[in-house]
């Protein structure tokens, strides 16, 4: 569903503010600064999603996946494609790409970047509804883009789906912030953030 611009701006404000936090405490745990925006925010529905829209629904994605309930109710993904995973990873990590141990850090590696990422996002959520969530612990996945929508969306689900723009070391690394919400959560956020809306 469209937005007001004035929702799209207090949405993308609140995602970036959130993603602005996440910087801050991967800079602590990177050897690099990390930079980290997000440039375009999209609401979809599951059925615009399945369209295509552009998208490429049988690419790979390496995902984590972390459900909240409270005042608002739903999942958060942080999703990227595999080459990106790896080169996030190495790049935190400071593991050659060429390393063998390379995969087996991809998971735990992933795992707490997601943590981080998505608490900050739904942390400054919840701190503009003046609310409170509880967040289950991050789980590691793959698959393709379809699955994972099919397998996490609802029919009437709205998807709030943030492009992050990971920079570090003056290299860009592309992933998809992806908040699933119930439709009562959705109204919710919108009346809250943007009430003249």
């Amino acid at each position: 569903m469209p937005l007001t611009p004035p929702q799209l701006d207090a949405l993308t404000e609140l995602i970036n503010i959130g993603l602005g936090r996440a910087a801050a405490i991967l800079n602590e745990m990177a050897t690099s600064h990390v930079k980290l925006v997000s440039p375009k925010i999209e609401v979809l529905s599951l059925e615009s999603i399945l369209m295509g829209k552009g998208r490429q629904l049988d690419a790979s994605l390496s995902a984590v996946k972390m459900s909240f309930m409270g005042t608002m109710a739903g999942s958060a993904f942080l999703a990227f494609p595999p080459e990106s995973a790896l080169r996030l990873v190495s790049l935190l990590t400071g593991e050659d790409r060429d390393s063998p141990d390379l995969d087996s850090l991809k998971m735990e590696t992933l795992n707490e970047v997601g943590n981080i990422v998505l608490n900050g996002v739904l942390g400054s959520i919840a701190n503009a509804l003046e609310g409170t969530m509880n967040y289950t612990i991050p789980s590691y996945q793959e698959g393709t883009l379809k699955a994972l929508f099919i397998e996490n969306v609802n029919e009437y689900d709205m998807v709030v789906l943030a492009v992050a723009e990971f920079s570090v070391e003056e290299r860009n690394v592309h992933g998809d912030t992806l908040l699933i919400l119930e439709p009562k959560s959705f109204r919710t956020l919108l009346t809250t953030i943007a009430p003249e809306g």
